[in-house]
């Protein structure tokens, strides 16, 4: 679709880099903030605003052309998928605690099979209505569709437990209170007791008694005080440590290397069909080639993280992901004729294990899942800041070279630079470069 959307809007290569570079940086926006917004609108209301962006987004490409149209819709797509990753992580780490690597799998396999049904079904739609805008704008039906099933599945109220509130402490006190008076005046009849057999026999032993009576009277309402403001202490969650957590170097270790791998792939999704039709292919058949690559990206995704559940330790898994992202560039790069399916099938399954795997590693380092949401956020968030300047870096590079094969050669680069950085992801020593209690 990238000639047709060209030619039609005017846009060059850095322009329409735009249209994966802001997605993808309001994305990371988006992640960084995704603690705050669980707690503003709680897991079930982020989910639903996300895919009410996404379908409101679509359906604006049908009734507002130009490229400056386009790229607006684009940023609304990208803030739903940034509503809807700020929730998803932490719903997973919740709800499926024993089955985590494989729910995070099939989540991240969920995100390819999205892109590979686009890449292949979007130009066909725009063949067949004779509008780019028609094929775009269609996505808005599965994204409504999804709404009203996030409307009817996800349970209401929130799944985080809240905060104590003002009125609920100030109930508690009162049922304390209607506690205290019922003790006190139990303590009072003791004490007209008292003071009536005072009067018969001994005045000194009942003052002694009304006495006595007047402390544990004033003890009762002190523990009783004391009790309903623990609990309401107690019931308020920990807040989520973001500040802390970006004192570690390991969360900005996880940053670099998840922005540096998924600079691939947004790379690949942007310039992998042009590399192609630069090449004398035709638009349907390299949208296909980056179809297979999602298909690719999706089984992998699912399967390598089912894989390496069998371990808490990763990294061989990871280690094998990034290998074959580095043969699919050199590929790319180096023998782009040769094999092309190849190319797109291997680096794909790289890219989709990468991506799933790199899901796990982060909610691995911290036991409670608030902790690990923050951190699995914060990752996202600054990984894809990085990762959306990658294709207007590609861009650039191919305005100086003439060719994307520059562009593959530099992420091959960065797939060895990650490689090293994946080696310190110990899980024996978690506890050491992020303790539970940040």
């Amino acid at each position: 679709m990238a000639p047709v959307i060209r030619n039609s809007t005017g846009l060059d290569y850095r322009g329409m880099a735009w249209l994966t570079l802001l997605p993808m940086v309001l994305i990371g926006v988006g992640a960084c903030l995704a603690p705050a917004m669980r707690r503003w609108l709680g897991e079930r209301r982020a989910v639903l605003l996300a895919l009410a962006l996404v379908g409101i987004g679509s359906l604006l490409r049908l009734a507002w052309p130009g490229g400056t149209a386009l790229i607006a819709t684009a940023a609304l797509c990208g803030l739903g998928t940034a509503a809807a990753q700020a929730a998803l992580p932490a719903i997973v780490k919740r709800q499926f605690p024993a089955r985590m690597a494989m729910v995070m799998g099939l989540y991240s396999a969920a995100l390819m099979a999205g892109g590979a049904l686009g890449a292949q079904l979007t130009p066909w739609i725009a063949g067949l209505s004779g509008s780019w805008h028609a094929g775009l704008a269609v996505w808005a039906l599965p994204a409504w569709a999804g709404w009203l099933l996030a409307w009817r599945t996800l349970p209401r109220g929130a799944a985080v437990e809240p905060a104590i509130s003002c009125r609920d402490v100030a109930d508690a006190r009162a049922n304390a209170n209607d506690v205290v008076d019922a003790r006190a005046e139990a303590h009072a009849a003791d004490v007209a007791d008292a003071r009536a057999k005072a009067n018969a026999t001994d005045t000194v032993d009942a003052s002694a008694k009304a006495n006595a009576a007047h402390v544990a009277d004033a003890r009762a309402k002190a523990n009783a005080a004391h009790t309903v403001d623990a609990s309401a202490k107690a019931s308020r969650p920990t807040a989520i440590p973001v500040l802390r957590l970006l004192k570690r170097p390991r969360t900005w270790l996880l940053m670099a290397s998840f922005g540096v791998m998924n600079g691939g792939y947004a790379s690949l999704i942007a310039w992998l069909a042009a590399y192609y039709q630069e090449r004398g292919w035709s638009g349907p058949a390299s949208g296909g080639l980056i179809a297979v690559m999602s298909v690719a990206q999706a089984v992998a995704a699912l399967a390598l993280p089912t894989l390496a559940a069998r371990s808490p330790d990763r990294r061989a898994w990871l280690a094998l992901a990034l290998a074959l992202q580095a043969i699919g560039f050199a590929g790319l790069a180096g023998w782009p004729d040769l094999a092309p399916l190849a190319w797109a099938i291997i680096g794909g399954a790289g890219l989709g294990g990468c991506f799933s795997l790199y899901l796990v590693v982060a909610l691995d380092h911290l036991p409670r899942p608030e902790d690990a949401a923050a951190l699995g956020a914060l990752m996202q968030g600054g990984g894809f800041l990085l990762a959306g300047c990658a294709p207007w870096l590609a861009a650039v590079l191919h305005d100086a070279t003439g060719s994307f094969a520059a562009a593959w050669w530099y992420h091959l680069a960065a797939v060895v630079l990650v490689m090293l950085a994946t080696t310190r992801f110990d899980p024996r020593r978690y506890l050491l470069a992020m303790p539970s209690r940040v």
